[in-house]
């Protein structure tokens, strides 16, 4: 076989005018092209003609000869050539594609468009495919990339809430002669009907409700406002979560407030029981703050690192590999519903969604994932970042463990599939995250400088380059190998 490469030109029918393709709702990217053009010698082809008569001949059944032995001088006679050289075309043709396309390191991202242009009756066989490539590009601003999450620290406002809320927990009701005020809890009897029915949910008697809540009812809680024990309500309002009025009947027969005990020493000491002083338990709350909020942030890491990265590429996504990615999105989150037994038209209908708003929800994230995808592989090629056969290794054995088997199998398997490529391409792209988010500049909403150390846990054990404290490289950028 010999093959040859030379660029190609995107011939798709486009409207000479964009605007009309935009109108039609086929807007469309360009694409990279290249095109092989491949000769099979006659020879070789011949093999190929051998293996289809086999093939024919396991399947065929003819007087005299057992399943699967008919010769193919016998078949030859019986179906002709033309039948097995079909045979042959179908089942060769890609698997000489497919080393064409090793042997030129084309990194593929759609199915390539196959054209036999000779061979197809006799002879040697020639045929061209047009193979549509993934985009190399540049990514400027990618280093000291701006990061704005959530400051992991907790705040003396943050703590005060904390300690409010401990305080409400412990504190006690007063029963109050004034006027009801927000805030204040209310036993109160409830009638709401409409049309003279009851309305589910809304007939309660002795009903201890906060004030300020608002739970019940649209403008429920200003009535209650300014009230006072004894009082009888009527007024219409929209219960919440319906969209038509009711009419609710309002009986006060108690107002209490909520009195809130003094932060003191011997408090703390008395009802909390860990703590001798105030001072101690306030820094146990900013401990236990900041360390929920170090989560959120590590947690947000990746996806705002991604996102900004994505904002910096400035050429369109490829249909083909948004088209890819959106495929495998809808088909797991299909899966993902009916293992929990419940179809995507039961969850499109409690969600109050349309199909296509679905879909197009799903589509923005494919086209950030696949700019990801380029930006990370820029990112890798400018900085040199590359993958050796100690991380190749260290991989097959890391990915042994998650499926219990032994490193040497996993590797075959990656072989046999042709599949290491892609393997070491991830690879790449998670290490070239790793360095993105080592250089970025990472900031709190305020715009004051957080400790990059700090989230890849670099404080607490030495980075290993693979796990940020939890931090998962099979992210979006990379969607299931979706690339």
């Amino acid at each position: 076989m010999k093959s040859t490469i030379e660029p190609a030109e995107d011939t798709r029918e486009t409207a000479a005018d964009p605007a009309d393709d935009a109108a039609a709702g086929e807007t469309r990217t360009p694409r990279q092209l290249v095109k092989l053009s491949i000769v099979v010698d006659e020879a070789d082809f011949d093999r190929d003609i051998d293996q289809a008569f086999r093939k024919i001949g396991r399947e065929a059944t003819l007087p005299g000869f057992r399943a699967g032995k008919v010769p193919r001088k016998v078949l030859e006679a019986r179906i002709g050539l033309a039948a097995a050289r079909d045979e042959a075309l179908r089942d060769a043709v890609p698997v000489y594609l497919a080393k064409a396309v090793r042997e030129h390191d084309i990194d593929l991202i759609a199915t390539p468009e196959v054209e036999i242009t000779g061979g197809a009756d006799e002879g040697a066989v020639t045929f061209d495919a047009v193979c549509e490539v993934r985009p190399v590009i540049t990514v400027p601003g990618y280093g000291g990339l701006r990061v704005e999450l959530p400051s992991p620290s907790a705040t003396e406002e943050e703590i005060d809430e904390a300690v409010d809320a401990e305080r409400r927990r412990q504190g006690a009701l007063v029963d109050v002669t004034r006027p009801i005020q927000s805030g204040d809890h209310v036993t109160l009897t409830l009638a709401g009907t409409r049309d003279g029915e009851p309305v589910p949910g809304l007939n309660t008697e002795d009903w201890l409700y906060e004030v300020g809540k608002g739970w019940v009812a649209e403008g429920f809680d200003d009535h209650l406002v300014g009230s006072s024990t004894g009082d009888e309500l009527s007024f219409s309002a929209n219960p919440s979560g319906m969209t038509e009025p009711a009419e609710f009947e309002v009986t006060i027969t108690n107002v209490q407030e909520l009195t809130l005990p003094e932060v003191t020493d011997e408090w703390v000491s008395d009802n909390l029981g860990e703590f001798d002083t105030v001072a101690a338990w306030r820094e146990s709350i900013a401990e236990r703050l900041a360390t929920s909020k170090l989560t959120q942030a590590r947690n947000l890491l990746v996806e705002r690192a991604t996102s900004a990265l994505a904002e910096l590429v400035d050429v369109p996504a490829p249909d083909s590999m948004v088209n890819g990615d959106l495929q495998a999105r809808v088909q797991n989150t299909v899966q993902q519903f009916q293992s929990q037994g419940i179809s995507i038209d039961q969850w499109l209908s409690a969600t109050g969604q349309s199909a296509d708003s679905f879909i197009d929800a799903l589509k923005q994230q494919s086209v950030k994932a696949v700019k990801v995808d380029l930006a990370l592989r820029a990112v890798a090629a400018a900085e040199a970042i590359e993958v050796d056969p100690d991380d190749l290794n260290a991989e097959y054995a890391r990915i042994a463990m998650q499926v219990r088997q032994k490193a040497s199998e996993v590797r075959k398997a990656y072989e046999k599939n042709d599949a290491v490529t892609d393997l070491i391409a991830q690879m790449r792209k998670s290490k070239a995250l790793d360095w993105v988010i080592e250089h970025a500049e990472v900031v709190d909403e305020a715009g004051n400088a957080i400790d990059t150390d700090l989230l890849l846990g670099k404080h607490d054990h030495d980075h290993d380059g693979h796990d940020h404290d939890g931090h998962d490289h099979d992210h979006d950028h990379t969607h299931d190998e979706g690339h």
